[in-house]
């Protein structure tokens, strides 16, 4: 598959709009951005500069004006002259990398999934906590907390009050 079918075909499976709204952060929007921008950059260099043909050659017309031994010898060396295909050595090298990189994002994906899990569960708690203080009497902490009761009872019974 030529680069030029690999950044077609990329280009459609990439849903731009759908990405922007996933980040968030200002400097996440930014990187996007740069992202986008290069990959656009690549994928117009891709359609001008590489897929350009060479203009055909006119050999009558030169062969009238120089000659035609001179330009048979130019039109044979031109036409024997072949264009090796480009052997792609660097897509598999990336492709493990990307793999790497993929597996590290799945599990830092599933950390964050439980970190967010384990948090909303802890904020649930603290709703709760905040919740229980507004009906919350002093009768009612001080049985929950039976040893600062007992303090609190002797500061009174030595008169030291706050002290």
């Amino acid at each position: 598959m030529s680069g030029k079918a690999v950044v077609h075909k990329v280009a459609r499976s990439i849903d731009w709009e759908f990405i922007a709204k996933i980040i968030v952060s200002d400097e996440g929007k930014k990187e996007l951005g740069t992202l986008r921008r290069a990959f656009e950059d690549v994928n117009n260099t891709l359609e001008t500069k590489f897929n350009v043909k060479p203009p055909t050659i006119n050999w009558d017309f030169y062969k009238e004006k120089l000659g035609p031994s001179i330009v048979n010898i130019f039109q044979k060396s031109y036409e024997s002259l072949e264009i090796p295909e480009y052997e792609d050595t660097y897509t598999p090298e990336y492709k493990k990398k990307y793999e790497e990189w993929l597996v590290k994002a799945t599990q830092m994906e599933e950390e964050s999934k439980r970190e967010a899990a384990r948090l909303s569960e802890e904020l649930k708690k603290l709703q709760q906590k905040k919740e229980a203080l507004r009906t919350l009497t002093v009768d009612k902490y001080l049985a929950d907390h039976p040893d600062l009761k007992q303090k609190i009872d002797e500061e009174i019974k030595n008169h030291n009050w706050g002290y």
